[in-house]
């Protein structure tokens, strides 16, 4: 197709010039005549007689519009679109700290992706992934972003009007940099930083000047959640017992002021307060807290609030904590999330239905700067892409008062070339027989049973009389049908196809095996041994390497070898059953003691609509000591 841009085109051409090759276009004087105009807090495309018009409020507004204008151009009729913005900052963050560190160019192809669905922010969380000067340890082999790396993601995003906002730790989720001995002189406990310490405020001040260097934006995150440890280790060995509250509102002053040096406006999130208030003191969504006095005056001014919340379904559960957080005198910012962590399975049934009642809370409430949290806890298995369906349902929330849910699909085919139903088929992974419908529970069987032990089977009592065969045999079958190898992001679902062939033989594999050997089968174990376990074995080498693939396709290598090691332990284990079976048939062991042990179920679900669920793989792949954590 070729265009024509007409008017004030100084602001966008740079980021049009950057879609051409997205949206299949050229610029040509004998194109399509497109008008551009701005005006406040507007949003409408227009086709009629030949030529086009694009008035809008902001740069992403504008973006937004084009998108919409190729994809209603298509019909080759006349239409009119208007649009209302509803928030003032809306947009994802991206979670780069536990180990997928997006290459730049992967994370320019997003940008342009979420320029076409009208965000006008984004966020990437480093905990340690970007490079302090005087801290050669801080985000070592990690694969830290450099500062020109950043420059250069901000620089790409702005042609957008993408505000890139940096969002860091200022108290604790530091273990990874603290666990050095280099960062001895900063650490209280595992991940807490060691406060009212003036090496750590030197500290925090070269993290903000550093970290923010990069970006135009005078917007920053400065973390300060889950710091349930905060004052219990070397701080009270050091200093004794002294309230978390009082440790936290100092601390958050002294960094505080240090954002204010640096010019620049602080969002924190609110879990800690909110937990500190309630009565047991770590019930952050406890319906019953009220916020007392003491902890309202307590908390500084000169900070934005963000409430976080992934889990509730109804409206009224977030109307309820968002009327808890403006007792601080402040309207909060909000984070809802799209379940991409823990799991190979992007959760849409709890992830949709989550978003959409806190979206509609949000418009209720006036909430103005929304985001949508991409996590990656133990170690990110799964992939930034497969959440595009749930951020095209924010965008379009974020330009209408009403969400058209048709609109959704519509828009989400245009911008990513692949169906609704393709996205929600991940959902599948998780959703298997015994789950109830949507998986509210966060149930992650796509991960505890690929990572657990075939002879120790700590999740084996969960799936007992399931038949996953056919479920994985047959989601297998269609992931398939949908593939496209011309498709820029069919790799995408290269991991899920082999893991459901993979998972459809070894997901109940343990079961089996303990029943033949129960029953003194020496036939089933020996089948089990010479045919079932090594053809597991190929496919789990099948997903490793499409599975590399897909990882190195996006991000830096650095760590991608934890995800290499699981898929070495699970391949060497699967060879130990092999030789352990053999033993026992050979006549050489008069037992496998593994299968002597009765199977006893992770954890309690009598009263769960799931299978159950575990966030850290060491827990699935063994009950046995993996690592020791010390408290400090």
């Amino acid at each position: 197709m070729k265009l024509k841009l007409e008017g004030d085109t100084e602001a966008v051409l740079s980021g049009v010039h950057a879609l051409q090759q997205e949206l299949n276009f050229k610029l040509t004087d004998d194109g399509i005549p497109i008008h551009i105009e701005q005006a406040d807090n507007q949003l409408s495309v227009s086709y009629e007689d030949g030529r086009a018009k694009i008035v809008f409020g902001e740069k992403a507004g504008f973006f937004r519009g084009l998108g919409l204008f190729f994809q209603n151009y298509a019909q080759k009729e006349a239409f009119f679109l208007e649009e209302e913005p509803q928030f003032d900052t809306i947009g994802p963050m991206f979670d780069v700290s536990r180990n997928a560190v997006m290459r730049v160019d992967q994370f320019k192809g997003i940008f342009r992706k979420l320029a076409l669905m009208g965000f006008n922010a984004a966020m990437i969380y480093m905990e340690d992934l970007y490079e302090i000067k005087n801290e050669p340890y801080f985000g070592y082999m990690r694969g830290r972003y450099s500062q020109e790396e950043l420059k250069a993601l901000d620089d790409y995003a702005d042609q957008f009007g993408i505000e890139v906002i940096p969002c860091i730790q200022t108290l604790a989720h530091l273990e990874e940099f603290l666990k050095w001995s280099d960062a001895a002189r900063l650490k209280d406990t595992r991940g807490v930083l060691l406060v009212e310490s003036e090496d750590t405020y030197q500290f925090v001040k070269e993290m903000v000047e550093t970290v923010s260097k990069p970006f135009r934006s005078s917007r920053i995150h400065i973390g300060m959640d889950e710091a349930e440890e905060l004052g219990r280790g070397v701080y009270l060995n050091k200093f004794g017992y002294k309230d978390r509250l009082e440790l936290m509102t100092k601390h958050l002053e002294r960094v505080l002021e240090i954002v204010e040096a640096n010019g620049l406006k602080p969002f924190m999130w609110s879990d800690m307060f909110i937990k500190l208030a309630s009565k047991t003191g770590d019930a952050h969504y406890d319906p019953a807290t009220e916020i007392p006095e003491e902890i309202i005056e307590a908390t500084p001014e000169n900070v934005t609030l963000m409430y976080w919340d992934y889990a509730h379904t109804k409206r009224e559960d977030y109307l309820a904590m968002m009327g808890k957080h403006k007792a601080f005198g402040r309207n909060p910012a909000f984070a809802g999330g799209i379940w991409v962590w823990n799991t190979f399975a992007t959760n849409y049934g709890l992830s949709l239905d989550a978003s959409h009642a806190a979206l509609q809370a949000c418009k209720q409430e006036g909430i103005q700067d929304v985001f949508v949290t991409l996590w990656g806890d133990d170690g990110y298995e799964n992939n930034y892409y497969s959440a595009l369906l749930g951020l095209q349902l924010y965008a379009e929330h974020a330009y209408t008062n009403d969400l058209d849910r048709e609109k959704v699909t519509e828009r989400v085919k245009f911008i990513t070339g692949i169906e609704e139903g393709a996205f929600l088929l991940l959902n599948q992974l998780d959703a298997i027989p015994g789950v109830a419908k949507d998986n509210k529970e966060q149930t992650n069987p796509s991960k505890f049973l690929l990572w657990q032990d075939v002879l120790l089977g700590v999740f084996d009592k969960h799936v007992e009389g399931l038949d996953l065969y056919s479920h994985y045999q047959e989601l297998a079958q269609k992931i398939l049908a949908i593939r496209n190898p011309d498709h820029e992001l069919d790799f995408i679902f290269d991991v899920p196809q082999k893991l459901a062939e993979l998972l459809s033989l070894k997901a109940t594999i343990g079961v089996e095996l303990k029943a033949v050997y129960d029953a003194g089968n020496k036939e089933g174990l020996k089948q089990i041994a010479d045919q079932i376990l090594p053809e597991i074995l190929e496919r789990a080498e099948k997903l490793r390497i499409a599975h590399r693939y897909q990882w190195l396709s996006m991000n830096k290598p650095f760590g991608w070898e934890v995800i290499d090691i699981r898929y070495g332990g699970l391949k060497s284990r699967l060879d130990t059953a092999i030789h352990r079976i053999n033993q026992y048939l050979q006549g050489d062991i008069a037992m496998i003691d593994e299968l002597e042990q009765e199977r006893l179920y992770y954890h309690d679900i009598k009263n769960s609509t799931a299978i159950g669920w575990s966030s850290y793989y060491y827990r699935m792949a063994t009950p046995n000591v993996f690592f020791h954590v010390l408290p400090i």
